[in-house]
């Protein structure tokens, strides 16, 4: 699968973003990284890659990698190596001199649809009410529509500020989503899925393409007609299209593990393996150090830097229960 985190287009996004990009290339490796600042320190992060088809480019990348780290004057590279034989195995990536970085970046596990199958397969797949809804919701007054005009972006906008209102979650900037629409769009990396009913959208998705993968990427729905439930039917029809187009693979993106049911991601989770499809286990996130004592002040920043929040919340949640109480 070619995810577009690592594709010319997604590079080209985060120059338009004021970043500095890394593309390089060599025998059965390529990676595009991206330099990160904080507060903490300067990192070369490499999103779902290093791209490497053995252990021998994947140690051949690292070195490329690092020498740029170097160069650009941080303290680490940041990866989530994209090679097979090493998807799990966490001992040869130690081997490398990778150590685990402090939080995943990307997530580690993704539910992926295959679409190799004819429609009537993937269709089956899915959950009885999926293809009822897909075949009936038209019965309600609702169509379903793509667009690759970047000004429809603001549908979307809108219901992801009602969603954050609610509280259920923080989106992406505006301005941030903007770039990554009025480049990608026009180009074809990326497409608007829009539910209407009798021409009002009611829910809407931004998902990106590469040569073989759609990812469904950011998503929201007007909560006034929640009720027709009209997010099941648009991702079905986003699925089918990316059949229709000669896609291989429709990536849903991020899950919660299935023994945490706990997890914040636990219900959109249950949603999106409705549609189907199996779980991808990648590599997570890993740090290769390149300038060590930074990189050692660095995890010591941000080990008490976690102290001091996690004594900030207990603090917090005794005095709302000394005001509770009088």
């Amino acid at each position: 699968m070619e995810h577009f985190l690592q594709t010319p287009l997604w590079g080209e996004v985060q120059r338009a973003l004021g970043r500095t990009v890394v593309e390089r290339a060599g025998s059965g490796w390529r990676y595009l990284a991206i330099l990160e600042r904080n507060a903490l320190g300067t990192i070369l992060y490499a999103p779902y890659g290093p791209v490497a088809k053995t252990p021998e480019a994947l140690r051949a990348a690292l070195a490329s990698l690092a020498g740029e780290a170097h160069r650009l004057g941080a303290m680490a590279v940041r990866v989530e190596p994209v090679a097979a034989p090493l998807d799990e195995d966490v001992a040869s990536l130690r081997a490398l001199g990778l150590t685990r970085a402090p939080s995943d970046q990307q997530p580690e596990r993704t539910w992926v649809i295959d679409l190799r199958g004819d429609e009537k397969d993937i269709l089956g797949a899915m959950k009885p009410t999926n293809r009822n809804l897909h075949r009936n919701i038209h019965k309600k007054g609702v169509s379903i529509r793509s667009s690759q005009d970047p000004a429809e972006l603001e549908i979307l906008l809108g219901f992801l500020h009602a969603t954050a209102a609610r509280g259920d979650f923080t989106p992406q900037s505006d301005s941030y989503l903007r770039t990554v629409a009025e480049i990608l769009m026009p180009a074809g990396g990326a497409s608007l899925w829009v539910a209407e009913l009798e021409g009002a959208p009611i829910a809407a998705a931004l998902v990106y393409d590469t040569a073989d993968t759609r990812t469904y990427a950011h998503a929201a729905i007007d909560d006034t007609h929640r009720r027709l439930s009209a997010g099941i039917p648009l991702v079905v029809a986003l699925i089918l299209d990316a059949k229709a187009k000669g896609l291989t693979w429709v990536d849903l993106w991020g899950i919660a593990p299935t023994e945490r049911p706990d997890h914040r991601w636990a219900g959109f989770s249950a949603f999106k393996k409705s549609f189907g499809g199996h779980e991808v286990v990648r590599t997570g996130t890993w740090d290769l150090p390149v300038n060590r004592s930074r990189y050692a002040a660095y995890q010591g920043m941000r080990s008490l830097r976690g102290v001091v929040r996690s004594v900030a919340r207990t603090v917090l949640s005794r005095g709302k229960a000394l005001l509770r109480r009088g």
